[in-house]
């Protein structure tokens, strides 16, 4: 382990899947949570010290170096999951661990931030997907859940076709023509669809998080 990984700053990354119990198929549920978890495992593994854990079954944990990496891990499973049909909350916040890191599972691990990230994230009240627990600064937690809310609603708004061509677009990377050609239907109409599921304002929000979360983690990283 290298001796960034040693530090006892990190991010922690946490979610749950939203009304798994009320499910049809479990067996699928199950499936499809994995797959996700694995493959942002994978498309993360040099971000992840403690990869993405899947610890009760419908809940995972893992830690990040950075804030903007967690996010966009975040965004990854939010959006494979949708593609699936998949609801599911997360929690991204600071925490300062006073044990080892465990780089093969994120168990048995503590340290302030652990708690209250844990604490967020088992609010259902809150319909929130995109939720922060910057323990120490309640008032950053609060703008930046102001922009996962504007990302949560948009998501929901979405029809199914919208859904399917927003995530063709953003998760495999599909560009008009190619999505017009597999759904059969005009380059122009691709357009209709997109702009109204808002995918450029969508966008420009994750932009807008991305950007700020970074200067956040370099501020962090040159006080250290």
């Amino acid at each position: 382990m290298s001796e960034k990984a040693k530090a006892g700053r990190f991010i922690a990354v946490m979610g749950d899947l939203v009304s798994s119990e009320s499910v049809t198929s479990r067996a699928q549920l199950h499936q499809n949570f994995n797959n996700a978890v694995s493959a942002v495992n994978a498309q993360f593994s040099v971000s992840l010290p403690s990869p993405l854990t899947i610890t009760l079954g419908d809940e995972f944990q893992g830690l990040t170096f950075t804030a903007a990496e967690a996010f966009r891990i975040v965004l990854a499973i939010r959006l494979r999951l949708l593609r699936v049909h998949v609801l599911c909350r997360f929690v991204i916040g600071p925490v300062d661990l006073a044990t080892p890191v465990n780089p093969d599972r994120a168990w048995n691990m503590m340290g302030d931030g652990l708690a209250q990230a844990r604490e967020r994230l088992n609010d259902k009240k809150d319909g929130n997907a995109y939720r922060f627990s910057f323990y120490q600064d309640k008032p950053l937690s609060g703008l930046l859940e102001a922009v996962g809310s504007t990302l949560t609603m948009i998501e929901e708004g979405w029809t199914p076709t919208q859904a399917s061509y927003v995530l063709s677009h953003i998760l495999d990377g599909a560009e008009v023509p190619e999505i017009a050609g597999k759904n059969a239907v005009s380059e122009r109409a691709v357009y209709k669809v997109l702009s109204a599921a808002r995918l450029s304002f969508y966008q420009d929000q994750i932009e807008a998080l991305l950007t700020f979360l970074a200067s956040r983690d370099e501020l962090r990283s040159g006080e250290e």
